[in-house]
């Protein structure tokens, strides 16, 4: 590992908002005039598989899309290319951090139906910022021209919210998506994310799109919550054994042998598809207490 990537780049801070401090991201770096969407929500919930899946929509329908995975297991977009991809820090890394050695097939490949894949991964364990990886991720496409010809830009981020870093692509974001099971640590996960949101949009454009109920036959704890944090549900996939054994068999489900209640997904995923390029309807999002969130839900 380069160890002036470590000691210069990461340890680099500012502040960013009313108790926040965190890596320092250029300003001048913006994505351009894609509509950019981040996907959070708990540790395993999916988040990977709906934004592989919703990627696809958005290409069927007839969109240039770009999916950028922002996780150290770099598995975003392996049901899109087939393959583990290299992360931008590792290549980077390959040529000691020297990004005008870089060609755009060192670090974008294209998967299924044309969606543009990257690999952010993350800095090296306990030593540096997931900010960091996300800025260079999009300075690199910036200064490779990849941003231009783009319609859609999905960020895929690791797990809940615990950290400025981590919350990096909420700065390049127009809309956040939370994905969440019917179920009290999802939403639980849900509320900090509500929170982070809400931190980022008092110095960036970005608004909460709404919940993509996944993983569950009744929504009944998320619309109660919702009730609550002044959230709304976008879309609602169901714990089917076809969308888990999609993951195993690297393959979206756009590519999968079809069923009725597969088609009945494929559906709602082009209806999804279709609703957030109209433009979802910016939300306002109050986080609750925690206590709050057990009161309401409550255990028996």
């Amino acid at each position: 590992m380069n160890v002036a990537f470590d000691r210069r780049k990461l340890a680099k801070s500012c502040g960013d908002g009313e108790g926040s401090v965190q890596v320092a991201l250029d300003p001048a770096v913006k994505i351009g005039t894609a509509k950019v969407f981040a996907v959070y929500g708990k540790g395993g919930i999916g988040k990977s598989t709906t934004s592989s899946n919703l990627s696809v929509a958005f290409s069927k329908l007839g969109k240039r899309v770009l999916q950028i995975g922002c996780d150290p297991k770099h598995d975003s977009t392996f049901t899109l290319t087939k393959q583990m991809m290299p992360t931008v820090i590792d290549v980077l890394e390959s040529v000691d951090f020297h990004a005008e050695e870089l060609r755009v097939e060192d670090f974008v490949y294209q998967g299924y139906n044309g969606v543009m894949c990257v690999e952010a991964g993350g800095p090296p364990a306990g030593t540096g910022c997931g900010g960091y990886v996300v800025g260079q991720t999009v300075k690199l496409l910036k200064e490779h021209h990849l941003l231009e010809d783009t319609d859609v830009v999905i960020f895929d981020v690791l797990g809940d919210v615990v950290c400025g870093g981590f919350a990096a692509p909420l700065q390049h974001a127009d809309r956040a998506l939370i994905v969440a099971a019917n179920d009290f640590d999802s939403i639980f996960a849900m509320n900090r994310i509500v929170a982070a949101i809400a931190a980022k949009s008092k110095n960036y454009n970005v608004r909460l799109g709404g919940v993509i109920a996944n993983r569950s036959a009744a929504t009944d704890q998320i619309d109660r919550f919702n009730a609550k944090a002044g959230l709304s549900t976008l879309a609602h996939f169901p714990d089917l054994d076809a969308i888990r054994r999609s993951r195993l068999k690297k393959s979206t489900l756009f590519e999968m042998e079809s069923t009725p209640e597969l088609e009945a997904v494929k559906a709602e995923y082009m209806r999804l598809a279709a609703l957030l390029w109209a433009g979802a309807v910016p939300l306002e999002g109050r986080a609750l207490k925690d206590r709050d969130i057990f009161d309401l839900l409550g255990f028996d």
